[in-house]
């Protein structure tokens, strides 16, 4: 993947920078496993919005992705490589032996003709799934399970990945690209090789009619509104907030409170992503 510029002819050009999709080999999707989803617009089932600056944005079909891998002992073949609207990875249809199609996430230099297979022991090969137990030490991984049979959920996004450290005890640890070291049961399932589309956080979005095509309303500063609507809001010129901490428009702590409090996970972790975070002081 890179990065494409474009000449200045406009102030929202100049700056403008765009993923080339040199990867992509098709732009149609495969039919059946494409849905239509009732956008939420941040809203909850009351229709009161719990999630502020989300609406809009450009329609898209929601891709069903196989996140659980468990097709088991049956080699697959990529027909495509494909763009996919509902996340910053690309994905990949499967064509299985025994005739079924699958959509999966696309690891860096996949390619249309690879043969690719899920399995409990197999090759080390990109796109393959394999149970924790059986990665080699040093191998990149990605769309990891933190329960055995639950789906991928570890390192789903573009350039993703995560890692294997060894396994000990039935557990196997992992290092994160964040920096955080944690253990999860050897049982858990990953596919080998890191996400593809890498270079996707260097893209430069460069006007704002482009963040509203991604479903993303404007954001209003707490002190630019009125003490009413925030309380950071009020004050002659620009004023300093009142709070002695950043809050949120109903009053929650935003910067420094710890939120996490999952002891049966947190034993898992042995190292943080953030130094002094919670009890980990390392």
């Amino acid at each position: 993947m890179a990065i494409q510029k474009y000449k200045p002819t406009s102030p929202g050009r100049r700056f403008m920078t765009s993923a080339d999709f040199d990867e992509i080999t098709t732009k149609t999707s495969y039919k059946p496993l494409v849905k239509s989803v009732h956008k939420k617009k941040g809203r909850n089932n009351n229709g009161r919005i719990t999630s502020k600056s989300r609406g809009g944005g450009a329609k898209r079909l929601y891709r069903l992705i196989d996140f659980k891998r468990d097709k088991h002992d049956v080699v697959g073949t990529i027909k495509t490589i494909e763009y996919d609207p509902n996340r910053s990875a690309r994905i990949a249809l499967v064509n299985y032996s025994d005739g079924e199609k699958r959509y999966i996430l696309s690891p860096l230099n996949l390619k249309v003709g690879d043969k690719i297979v899920s399995a409990d022991k197999t090759e080390i090969v990109n796109g393959n799934s394999l149970l924790l137990k059986n990665i080699p030490e040093g191998t990149l991984v990605h769309n990891i399970e933190i329960a055995p049979k639950g789906g991928g959920k570890i390192a789903r996004s573009a350039g993703a990945y995560a890692t294997v450290l060894g396994t000990e005890n039935k557990l196997t640890q992992i290092k994160l690209a964040s920096g955080e070291t944690r253990k999860l049961l050897c049982e858990c399932r990953a596919t080998v090789g890191k996400l593809g589309n890498e270079k996707h956080n260097q893209v430069v979005i460069g006007k704002a009619g482009r963040k509203r095509y991604l479903g993303r309303r404007p954001i209003v500063r707490g002190v630019a509104m009125n003490p009413v609507d925030h309380p950071h809001g009020g004050g002659e010129g620009k004023a300093a907030r009142g709070n002695p901490h950043p809050v949120s428009k109903w009053g929650w702590i935003t910067i420094g409170k710890k939120t996490r409090n999952n002891p049966k996970s947190d034993k898992l972790i042995v190292k943080r992503r953030r130094v002094g975070y919670g009890m980990d002081k390392r």
